[in-house]
């Protein structure tokens, strides 16, 4: 019987702060009750139906905020499965699908905006898409504490994007040559990072761009188009491994499409850059410092 990681109790927990209800949250039933813990039968049978609408309205919500930014939500999407039981592997493999779904659709309205920077983004597919894979297979061979403290790392590195990252604006755009020469390895770096935490890559290549001269909403544009066919080429190599429940995913991915629709369009026409990035970062500090604590004082 597995139960579940602390941690991810906590974060979903943080996640629906501020609708107390009389009774247990479905979480709090899932600790309480070990006959409502997801175990490999749990599995076989599917998950409960609370379980479903909960993982659902997180991951619209999520997905919603993360696709404003032009990046997946993989990364918090992680811990979310990990509080319903699932194995990291199979959180990692449904995460990065999830992504995939969710930058197409928000990839539609930013092509249909013109903000894709097509220069730019095919190049840097070769590396990230064939550099993903790699990935997978390092992580593959890791032990899951440290995992968990690379993914740790990475969440404070996103967050610090998100705050402190204040690009200088510039009155041309870098050469093609200028731009490439830092993006391509970006590229690289993100499919390599992205296939081994299993997320998408997005806040690497989001800050990279805007360096190399681009302006921020066509970044983000750009990235979320490479993170589509970056998350692809991960799942792909995470699902070798992983046991998918597809009615967790089918309930979630058409969460996931919602939330990624809603989240273009606010990116498009009503979006506080300063607000928003504040709010990412608030969420990936506050996982960050409760998984952190969790591997310390397990």
């Amino acid at each position: 019987m597995i139960g579940l990681h602390p941690f991810a109790v906590a974060l979903v927990s943080f996640t629906v702060a501020g609708h107390p209800a009389p009774s247990l949250s479905p979480v709090e039933e899932l600790i309480h009750d070990p006959s409502q813990r997801v175990g490999p039968a749990r599995r076989a049978t599917g998950l409960a139906m609370t379980t479903l609408v909960l993982a659902a309205l997180l991951t619209f919500a999520l997905t919603t905020l993360f696709s404003m930014a032009g990046v997946g939500a993989a990364l918090i999407l992680i811990p979310v499965f990990l509080a319903f039981g699932i194995e990291l592997q199979t959180a990692m493999a449904t995460a990065l699908l999830l992504n995939a779904v969710g930058m197409s659709i928000a990839s539609i309205t930013f092509v249909r905006k013109g903000l894709v920077e097509w220069r730019l983004v095919v190049p840097m597919l070769v590396l990230a898409v064939g550099l993903s894979p790699l990935g997978v297979w390092a992580a593959h061979g890791m032990d899951r504490s440290l995992l968990l403290w690379l993914f740790v790392g990475f969440l404070v590195f996103a967050a610090a994007m998100m705050v402190l990252y204040q690009p200088k604006p510039r009155a041309t755009r870098a050469s093609l040559a200028a731009t490439l020469a830092l993006g391509l390895p970006v590229g690289g770096a993100a499919g390599f990072i992205g296939g081994l935490l299993g997320v998408g890559g997005g806040n690497i290549i989001v800050p990279a761009l805007v360096a190399s001269g681009l302006e921020p909403k066509r970044a983000s544009a750009s990235a979320a188009f490479v993170v589509i066919f970056a998350s692809i080429s991960g799942f792909l190599a995470h699902v070798q491994v992983a046991r998918i429940d597809a009615t967790l995913l089918g309930v979630t991915a058409l969460a996931t499409m919602a939330g990624a629709a809603l989240g273009a369009r606010l990116a498009t026409e009503h979006l506080s850059a300063a607000q928003l990035k504040r709010a990412i970062a608030l969420v990936l500090i506050a996982v960050a410092v409760k998984t952190a604590w969790d591997l310390l004082w397990p």
